[in-house]
């Protein structure tokens, strides 16, 4: 099989993104290329020059290790400002390959116009119990853009989704609905673009954009943290375009209001129309996740792989794909692998996973909820107390499982049936309060 320069710089990209922030991602690396291969260098076009120096200085080491990674032969990477479109560019072969099917380059690369990737839709998204709430919510838009749920804010931790589901709803708008402007961009790509227009005194220019868009999707929403300046311009354009009936969709690594230095009255509008969790996947939906993406590369996985590559990225939707395509890149380059192979592929590449000690998880959930950490482990009803030691009891069960004996005997030899009791509380709880849902989520993003 042939590995050709588009295939070798999305197998990098992939790997790339799960090495720095998303927002970065986006901004530097959403409109580069490889141009061609001379003598073990390979050439990135850029779009500007801010974007040629940024890459070079910041993520140079990054991509040349990412790129020998994948052939080790390249020596040295270079970049070129390019004002050709990477659609229309010819791609030098580095082997030999021969495919059952390939999208057309008009279809594999994002939409100026909109920043769309073509290839978040519907129909790529596996929806399972972890994300099929934020999947029926999204559908909602659709059917009813600027009145069903506005803002529609998606938020979950880095790699399950987000962008792919969100960017879904702006693919499908297109499509039922040609005549409405779409446009989907990062927090951090509007402060950059609002700082410009400052600078270059277009202001007027910058508001009339995106005060034209029908649909606005704005990634990262985080970002905004301690901007005030970038808040305060984003939430009158909010004002504007929510007064007109035009759609909102947002999405962050956490839930609005636990968004540290953001307004209040900024937050208030952000969990106005729908604020819905895509948590972390359970093992059935990763192995059908895993099985849809191996099907789009045309690789066939026998059932024992797939339960060991979910098995070796438990939450990470983004790493399950890098994994993916570091088992594609071994294949075209050896032609095939055994199940050994993958197996020892799927060792060396996973990332080695954190262990958490117990004492540190009491630790941090008494911190979050402000009380001292001794208080846990003593004799006492209070609810400030009580509370918090039934949701250490929850946290220890269910993402470290351990046995209902071992939990109980860590807080003064309390009987099984009390750390069952506990844990049942905390799921019927959880159910009657998205106040308390949202909490367990911040405990499991501090806990990783």
């Amino acid at each position: 099989m042939e590995l050709d320069t588009k295939q070798l710089w999305e197998n990098t990209l992939t790997n790339i993104e799960l090495s720095i922030s998303p927002a970065s991602f986006k901004m530097w690396f959403g409109e580069t290329h490889i141009v061609r291969i001379e003598d073990g260098v390979v050439f990135v076009g850029v779009p500007n020059q801010l974007t040629k120096e940024w890459i070079s200085e910041r993520f140079g080491k990054l991509v040349l290790k990412t790129i020998r990674g994948f052939v080790d032969t390249v020596r040295g990477v270079e970049y070129l400002v390019s004002k050709e479109s990477p659609r229309k560019m010819p791609e030098k072969v580095l082997f030999e390959q021969k495919t059952e099917a390939e999208l057309p380059l008009s279809d594999y690369y994002i939409n100026r116009s909109d920043n769309l990737n073509p290839r978040y839709t519907f129909d790529t998204f596996v929806v399972g119990p972890f994300n099929e709430l934020a999947f029926t919510a999204a559908q909602a838009v659709v059917k009813n853009p600027g009145i069903a749920y506005n803002p529609l804010f998606v938020y979950g931790e880095t790699g399950r989704g987000k962008t792919h589901l969100t960017q879904a709803v702006g693919n499908q708008i297109k499509k039922v609905s040609p005549s409405k402007k779409v446009f989907y961009l990062t927090a951090e790509r509007f402060g950059f673009e609002f700082m410009n227009a400052i600078n270059s005194r277009t202001i007027p220019s910058f508001k009339d954009k995106y005060r034209g868009y029908d649909i606005l999707i704005v990634d990262d929403i985080q970002f905004f943290s301690k901007k005030v300046t970038i808040q305060e311009e984003f939430f009158h354009l909010f004002n504007t375009l929510h007064d007109a009936n035009k759609q909102i969709v947002c999405s962050s690594d956490k839930h609005p209001n636990l968004i540290p230095d953001i307004t209040e009255r900024l937050k208030s509008r952000l969990v106005a129309g729908m604020a819905v969790a895509i948590n972390e996947p359970d093992h059935e939906s990763r192995m059908a996740i895993i099985r849809a993406k191996a099907e789009s590369m045309n690789l066939t996985l026998s059932e024992i792989t797939i339960e060991n590559l979910s098995l070796a990225v438990p939450g990470n939707i983004r790493e399950i794909e890098g994994m993916l395509n570091s088992v594609l890149c071994q294949i075209q380059l050896k032609g095939s692998l055994s199940e050994d192979q993958i197996r020892d592929l799927i060792k060396t590449t996973a990332r080695p996973k954190r262990i958490v000690p117990v004492k540190h998880v009491i630790q941090k959930i008494a911190d979050f909820y402000s009380i001292d950490e001794a208080s846990m482990y003593a004799k006492t009803r209070r609810r400030e107390v009580v509370k918090p030691r039934q949701i250490i009891m929850f946290i220890l069960r269910e993402d470290f499982h351990l046995s209902y004996p071992a939990i109980g005997s860590m807080f003064g030899g309390r009987d099984h049936t009390t750390v069952i009791h506990a844990c049942e509380k905390v799921r019927s709880d959880i159910i009657e309060s998205d106040e308390l849902k949202v909490q367990i989520e911040e405990i499991r993003g501090m806990l990783k």
